[in-house]
């Protein structure tokens, strides 16, 4: 291998992150992403507070993944490749109702997802 290169990793997005606007904002370049799919999880909305967030996306819900356990319930989303520093990058941006864990797609690759923290918004 010999030189370091910033492996890239996978960051599954199902909202804001999927708008350029929001990628230039977060990251300051596009994103390129391929689309995938979230098996054993369904979406629900949160009602988001930080008014930073607000700003970025213009939304005051924005969506939270819910786990199902059931492999028939498949969250549509967008497998984008980040480095780690953009991922650094995605943390800051996302509130702390969010949790990231890694996760098998649909694809069979393994990305990063933000999923709804424990103790965090009720159904």
């Amino acid at each position: 291998m010999g030189h370091m290169v910033d492996h890239p990793v996978v960051l599954f997005s199902y909202g804001t992150l999927r708008r350029r606007e929001v990628q230039l904002s977060v990251f300051g370049r596009e994103v390129s992403g391929t689309p995938d799919g979230l098996p054993g999880y369904r979406l629900s909305l949160v009602e988001i507070t930080d008014p930073h967030v607000i700003a970025i996306s213009g939304a005051t819900r924005h969506p939270i993944l819910a786990a199902t356990g059931n492999a028939a319930d498949v969250v549509e989303g967008t497998a984008l490749r980040l480095s780690e520093d953009e991922l650094a990058k995605a943390d800051d941006y996302e509130v702390d109702d969010y949790q990231r864990v890694l996760v098998p797609l649909t694809s069979g690759l393994h990305g990063w997802v933000y999923a709804a923290a424990p103790g965090g918004p009720p159904e």
